[in-house]
């Protein structure tokens, strides 16, 4: 563009430096997602384990859901959201979707800080998990409304099958997944329940004839499965965050759970980037310091396992 060009298009000239300074990616090298790279996530919010437990960060359960790899990442979970948001929020309103989908991606990250406690997570994948599950239970609290309900059933059974089975490929966060589903799975039990057909049309009648009266808007086990998923989310959720709050890694009291997320093949491997760092007692404190960029820092000799060593080992090779 010329000088002259220049002159009379300054407008042009600020909208482009505008975009290039607030859209400009790492390379493809870095993060082949179009987005930005793993410190500048990290900086925004994303879910970092070492950060919640040990400045205690609680909220990056919830904002990483904000959070994405990429443009790529983004519009994959955008689409998703698309197909299985719009029937259920057309049904139940935005509200009560809207809930299940925050505490189904705030499930998900907590099962995920509980067994991966290395790297960063970001992304909407356990609350869309977590509308999956929606749908499965509230077709069967609902399960005497529906025509095809066995066709129904199956395909959906189907879908979540296929997606978790994607979720063992390597850099996949399979746990986050999986805490998203069942974290809707229960929560479909307590905000997708329908009231009883007979209910609703006496209520929408005027006449009311004592031989057909329906007292009770929801049918018993409605009722029954409401109290136990209730019960079974609150329990769980608070369980987890009490867990991961006390540094309490799960991969060591279940040596078989890391195949949920990666099962290794003669094609790929599921082993994360090793990093090496010195450790030196030091009085009641623990020197640690990161033999790839020189970072160190004491911490205190309260908690001295292999699971809290590596992950404050990885929290300074990354900073």
């Amino acid at each position: 563009m010329s000088n002259d060009n220049a002159r009379q298009h300054p407008l042009l000239l600020s909208s482009l430096g505008f975009v290039g300074l607030w859209f400009s990616f790492q390379p493809l090298k870095e993060n082949p997602l179009f987005g930005p790279s793993s410190a500048t996530l990290g900086k925004m919010g994303a879910l970092e384990v070492d950060k919640v437990v040990d400045k205690h960060q609680a909220w990056r359960l919830l904002c990483c859901i904000w959070l994405h790899g990429g443009v790529v990442h983004l519009l994959a979970n955008m689409l998703s959201l698309v197909f299985i948001g719009i029937r259920l929020e057309q049904e139940f309103g935005f509200v009560r979707i809207g809930f299940l989908y925050l505490i189904s991606g705030f499930g998900g990250s907590l099962l995920s800080a509980l067994f991966i406690q290395s790297g960063i997570s970001v992304g909407a994948s356990g609350a869309l998990f977590g509308l999956l599950g929606g749908m499965l239970s509230e077709l069967l609290i609902n399960w005497t409304i529906y025509a095809n309900k066995f066709a129904a059933l199956l395909t959906l059974i189907v879908i979540v099958v296929i997606n978790l089975a994607v979720g063992i490929l390597p850099h996949m966060d399979n746990f986050a997944h999986i805490g998203g589903f069942i974290s809707g799975f229960l929560l479909g039990f307590v905000f997708l329940i329908r009231p009883q057909f007979q209910w609703v049309s006496q209520r929408n009648s005027r006449p009311r004839h004592a031989e057909h009266f329906v007292k009770y808007k929801h049918k018993p086990y409605q009722y029954v499965l409401w109290v136990i998923s209730f019960i079974l989310l609150l329990a769980g959720l608070i369980t987890g965050l009490v867990l991961l709050l006390r540094g309490v890694n799960l991969n060591d009291h279940c040596s078989w759970c890391h195949h949920l997320s990666c099962v290794p093949t003669s094609k790929w491997s599921c082993k994360a980037k090793q990093l090496y760092c010195e450790t030196t007692q030091m009085g009641n404190q623990l020197n640690i310091t990161c033999l790839s960029n020189g970072r160190s820092n004491l911490f205190p000799l309260s908690d001295t396992s292999s699971s809290t060593a590596q992950r404050l080992c990885y929290g300074l090779c990354s900073s």
